[in-house]
Parts: structure tokens; sequence; C-alpha cells
């Protein structure tokens, strides 16, 4: 059992009999009262957000986890087939559990977290940023560098993303995997 203070940004615990990941927290200490941490947790059963105070006297149960490297393969639907690099076992997951699934592309490196104890893939992380094709936006202007406007691209895993005007169709471009925003041009 661990302190609400011992709480940290990925951490994974135990809350109401599911396992959660924290996404963010922060501790407050009001001028009356007792200090309590506001949390935003992940439900690794079915990716459902939920926001959740601790007071500042709570325990919490920490679950072992691991990391793994996984080549993402295909999607059937909603499931996501992954392979392991090293014994090429391959695991199945829901799009709920993944955090960019328009952003996967075949043969990508991802970071699956396994439960130590039970060996069952709770979720996937893709790289933090990865190179993507601009295939459909719309002509840009030439000079158009000095304002920080934004316009609709398509990428080719079919993801809709904002780029600066000078993009072009057909250039290749790096996104912040997390939240599907432009980072520069390819090099």
């Amino acid at each position: 059992m661990a302190n609400v203070s011992d709480i940290r940004n990925g951490m994974c615990i135990d809350h109401n009999g599911d396992p959660f990941q924290i996404i963010e927290f922060l501790h407050v200490k009001p001028g009356k009262g007792n200090a309590f941490v506001r949390t935003k947790l992940r439900n690794l059963n079915t990716g459902r957000v939920l926001e959740h105070t601790f007071p500042g006297s709570a325990k919490i149960s920490e679950i072992r986890v691991e990391t793994r490297e996984y080549q993402y393969l295909y999607s059937e639907g909603t499931i996501f087939h992954f392979m392991n690099n090293e014994d090429y076992t391959q695991v199945e997951m829901p799009v709920a559990l993944i955090n960019a699934p328009s952003l996967l592309k075949e043969a990508m490196n991802c970071k699956v977290l396994f439960h130590a104890d039970e060996d069952r893939p709770l979720s996937v992380e893709l790289p933090a940023t990865w190179v993507y094709e601009v295939t459909y936006t719309e002509p840009g202007m030439k000079g158009n560098t000095a304002t920080n406007t934004l316009k609709p691209a398509t990428v080719d895993t079919g993801a809709e993303v904002r780029v600066p005007l000078f993009i072009e169709q057909g250039e290749k471009i790096v996104l912040n995997t997390e939240d599907g925003t432009y980072r520069e041009r390819a090099k």
C-alpha cells in the first residue's frame, strides 16, 4: 500500500477493483481543512477517463506493470493486433486502450503495458513522434510563414490533422502522436 503523496503520472493503481492509470494529478493544500489529491484516471479495462479526489490520508494499492516493445501488425474493425519482436507472440487490443489509434502505421514499434502479476496487456502507447506523408491538403501559399495559421490535412493513415499553410500534398511531416499536432517537416 502506498500513500497518495506517492502518486505520479503513469502510475497504475487498483481502484474499486479495476486497474487504473494516473493521467494527471494535483496535490491541493487548502488554507483551511485537510490536503487532498485531484486525479484524472484512465480505466485500463475500458479506456474510460474519470476524475477522482483522494483525501490526503488515503492509501492506494499500486499495480506492478511491465512495458514491452511490440510491433503493430494490422486491425480488424475495433481490434488491433501487435507482435512481440523477440518471441513473435501476438496480442489483441481493443481500440479504447490505444492512445491514438488513428495514427497507427504498420510496422510501428509501440510500448504495450502489461499487468506483471496476471501477464495480460493493459494499454498501448505510440512513440512520441512519427513521420507521416500528407496525402491531401489544400494548396498552400509561398512565403506564408509569418502567421501561425493552420489548415486541415489528411495523412497516410487516414487521420485528419492541422498543418501550417506552407505544407503541400506529398510532403513528409513529423507529428506528435499524443495529441496529433504538427511538429516539423521531416528531414
